[in-house]
C-alpha cells in the first residue's frame, strides 16, 4: 500500500514539474479589441444608446487622452485610445448653441441593446475614471452606471475585463446659457 501512494505522488510530482515559466503568458491580451461608448442622459439617468468600436491591434492597456478646446463661439473635446492613437469621441460645443456629436457617427438606439432579466447588480469593481472633470465636481456615478448596467453587452465588457475602471465624462455641447437637458454622460468601456 504505501508503495502504491508513493509511486502515485512521484507520478503526481512529475507531471507538475514539467510546467516552467515559459508555458504562463505574462499578460493576456483579447483576441478582439474593443470599446463601448455608452450614452445616457444627463437629467434623467436613461441609457439612449451606444456604439461599440473594434480596433485591428490589440494593448495591454487603455488610456484615454483629452483634446479640449474651450469655445469662444466654438469649441470642441475629442478623446483618444492613447495607446493607438485613435479617435473614439468626437463633439462639438457651441457658446449659447447646440453642438453635437461628430464621431461616432451614430450610436445604435437603446432598443437595439439586450437587457439581463436577472436582478443582480453588476458594478465595475475598479470604479470610475472621469476623463474630463475641470470642474472638479463630485458626481454619483453609481446613479449613472445605474441605468446601462442591466445591459448584456456593458456586462459582457465589465466581466472580460475585471480590472479596468470604466471611464466617464459629461459631455456639454451648450455651455454658457447652456441647457443641461441636452448634456450626455459617455461611460467608455474596454474589453
Amino acid at each position: 500500500m504505501k508503495t502504491t501512494i508513493f509511486t502515485l505522488l512521484i507520478f503526481v510530482l512529475s507531471l507538475t514539474s514539467c510546467v516552467g515559466d515559459e508555458d504562463i503568458p505574462s499578460i493576456v491580451l483579447p483576441q478582439d479589441n474593443k470599446v463601448l461608448l455608452l450614452k445616457v442622459d444627463y437629467t434623467t439617468n436613461t441609457f439612449e444608446g451606444g456604439k461599440e468600436l473594434s480596433f485591428n491591434d490589440t494593448t495591454a492597456t487603455f488610456n484615454v487622452e483629452v483634446e479640449y478646446q474651450e469655445p469662444g463661439d466654438f469649441g470642441g473635446i475629442q478623446l483618444y485610445y492613447k495607446e493607438l492613437d485613435t479617435k473614439i469621441f468626437d463633439g462639438s460645443i457651441v457658446w449659447d448653441g447646440t453642438g453635437e456629436i461628430n464621431y461616432p457617427e451614430n450610436f445604435e438606439p437603446a432598443s437595439s441593446f439586450e437587457v439581463t432579466l436577472t436582478n443582480d447588480y453588476i458594478f465595475p469593481t475598479e470604479g470610475f475614471e472621469n476623463v474630463f472633470n475641470p470642474t472638479q465636481e463630485t458626481y454619483d456615478y453609481q446613479t449613472i452606471w445605474g441605468a446601462v448596467q442591466s445591459l448584456l453587452k456593458a456586462r459582457e465588457f465589465v466581466l472580460s475585463n475585471p480590472d479596468a475602471k470604466a471611464k466617464i465624462f459629461l459631455y456639454t455641447p451648450s455651455v454658457g446659457f447652456g441647457n443641461p437637458e441636452e448634456w450626455k454622460w459617455i461611460i467608455i468601456l474596454k474589453n
